[in-house]
């Protein structure tokens, strides 16, 4: 198809103009009107106009199907077209008939996307409005074809209509030789040039002069594969060389079709800068959020460094509690329930440890949930003022505080519970119960001793006063109490220094204790002050998926741009 070249051309530039259009919308980015929008949704300019006109069965229609290689016009040897009819695409197939002597015919035929074609009655009709109707088109005709039938190119009709078009319009007027394959090429030759002569006297220039036939160049374009001697014949490859040239490549189209492309190279630019205002946007965005978290760290760190203060917060809860226990521990090593445990078994140990765990956790706790209180509450604080900053800085608001009151209750609660198994485990660790047990195995046998001996003794005196022998029961007698006053003598001495040597290492563990905490409270913090950082995840992500989306537009520019400069280097 002749002016195939402009065509593509033109297409892939509207192509590019859409796709620039899609790009500029999807980023908001503010164009300025630098694109023609609705030369974009016309498809850069109208469709050619061509006008066809001559007289009656001079071949108009045989010509124009010849030329597009489709039975558009219908042929006939009376004469066929008795309107001025208008060729357009549309679909589906539709006639409109605009006036008696005017109709619209829409055809789903693709050249028609990129030609209007006027066919019209002739020159010579009866009926004189037709050549009013006909009038009406040239002005804004790109070409308009006299066709003269090869057996009388002399019409007079037809040359009375040429001579009184004005100057302007004969720029766009094109003579055509119809049925040239019905004389000889001598024939042909004296032919054109009796018309260039006539043309010259009547108007005063010569138009470009094409013998063509327009039935071999159906036959041609209508074969499966184009017949070229034939469409060579035809004498239409010089027309559409014709056409292509002076029309379709003409500078006036060239330069519409650069002004096109500057407009879309602007346009292009400006998506550009908008695209790199937001990538710059995005990562001082992504500077801001690790700044807020470095913050955060920040402020962890100076809980952390405050942490000496609430470890001797911690070591004076375990003094307290170690003076409270070994108070627990002088009650229940009095000399009557110590030899009352002789018989029954002594679990003073576990239950002492036991005792001392649950007071000692629950101290500690409680130092940990003030703690955790603090903790919370400073995070609440930062959160309300860092929401401003947010909204200040990437345009985000952070939303409602209650999933962070969630958070951080959470968090605290861990926090607290943390604190409390590492105070338990930290009194496994110090191992307070080997020494006692063992001290209390002793002071158990030192005291079953005496017991078993007074008892014995007892028993001794007993026997002897049931036999009546003098003076022996009172001898057993005042030594079992002898032993007894031992045993008593003996529970309170070592009742006295293991109260005294078990408070004394419970006091020497205290800074132990204390330090063992530090790891567990410096964890149990980060842990904190993580789940508080985490409540930026939806930003982080926003942010992500921002730059996610920014990529595949990057991509779409740069297509654009180098379908852009493939055009630029053709133009």
């Amino acid at each position: 198809m002749f002016g195939e070249r402009y065509f593509a051309m033109r297409e892939r530039l509207s192509q590019v103009m859409h796709g620039i259009a899609g790009l500029a919308l999807e980023t908001a980015a503010d164009l300025g009107g630098s694109l023609p929008l609705e030369e974009i949704e016309t498809g850069l300019g109208p469709p050619f106009l061509i006008v066809v006109s001559g007289e009656v069965n001079a071949g108009k229609s045989t010509f124009l199907n010849g030329l597009f290689g489709h039975d558009l016009c219908p042929v006939n040897v009376l004469p066929e077209t008795d309107c001025v009819i208008c060729y357009q695409y549309g679909n589906p197939t539709r006639d409109s008939g605009i006036s008696p002597l005017h109709e619209e015919r829409q055809r789903p035929l693709e050249f028609l996307r990129d030609f209007t074609l006027i066919d019209t009655p002739g020159t010579n009709s009866a009926i004189r409005d037709h050549q009013q109707i006909t009038a009406r088109f040239l002005p804004a005709a790109d070409l308009i074809f006299f066709v003269f039938p090869v057996t009388n190119p002399w019409g007079a009709s037809t040359w009375n209509f040429i001579s009184a078009l004005p100057p302007e319009t004969l720029q766009q007027v094109v003579f055509i030789i119809q049925q040239a394959d019905l004389r000889e090429p001598v024939d042909i030759s004296v032919i054109h040039g009796h018309m260039a002569d006539l043309a010259m006297k009547r108007i005063g220039r010569v138009p470009p002069i094409f013998a063509v036939s327009g039935k071999l160049a159906c036959e041609a374009k209508r074969a499966t594969t184009v017949a070229t001697e034939l469409l060579k014949a035809s004498g239409y490859p010089e027309l559409e060389s014709f056409i292509t040239e002076n029309v379709c490549e003409a500078p006036r189209r060239q330069n519409a079709i650069e002004t096109w492309r500057g407009q879309a190279a602007a346009a292009l630019r400006a998506v550009e800068d908008h695209i790199e205002n937001q990538n710059h946007a995005l990562n001082c965005h992504g500077r801001f959020l690790d700044t807020v978290e470095r913050e955060i760290d920040d402020t962890r760190k100076r809980f952390v460094i405050r942490l000496p203060y609430h470890l001797a917060g911690v070591a004076e809860v375990f003094e307290s509690e170690a003076v409270w226990i070994s108070k627990r521990l002088r009650r229940r090593l009095r000399a009557i329930p110590s030899f009352f445990r002789l018989f029954v078994g002594d679990r003073t140990g576990p239950e002492i440890e036991a005792i001392f765990v649950e007071r000692l956790q629950a101290a500690v706790e409680a130092v940990a949930e003030k703690d955790g209180v603090e903790v919370v509450e400073f995070c609440r604080s930062h959160w309300n003022e860092l929401g401003e900053r947010v909204e200040e800085e990437m345009a985000v608001d952070l939303g409602s505080a209650d999933p962070l009151d969630a958070t951080l209750d959470a968090a605290k609660t861990r926090f607290v519970q943390r604190l409390g198994r590492a105070a338990r485990h930290g009194i496994g660790n110090i191992k307070v119960r080997n020494q006692l047990d063992k001290d209390l195995r002793r002071r158990n046998l030192a005291l079953k001793s005496f017991a078993v001996m007074t008892l014995l003794l007892t028993a001794a005196g007993a026997t002897c006063g049931a036999l009546a022998i003098p003076w022996l029961p009172l001898v057993f007698c005042s030594l079992a109490a002898l032993f007894l006053l031992g045993g008593i003598l003996t529970a309170w001495v070592t009742r006295q220094s293991i109260i005294a040597e078990f408070q004394n290492r419970l006091l020497d563990t205290c800074g132990g204790f204390a330090s063992a905490l530090r790891s567990d409270y410096e964890e149990a913090l980060r842990i904190v002050f993580r789940d508080y950082a985490s409540s930026l995840n939806a930003v982080r992500a926003h942010l992500v998926s921002e730059k996610k989306a920014i990529e595949p537009r990057t991509k779409r520019w740069q297509e654009l741009f180098l379908t852009l400069k493939a055009i630029e280097q053709d133009l």
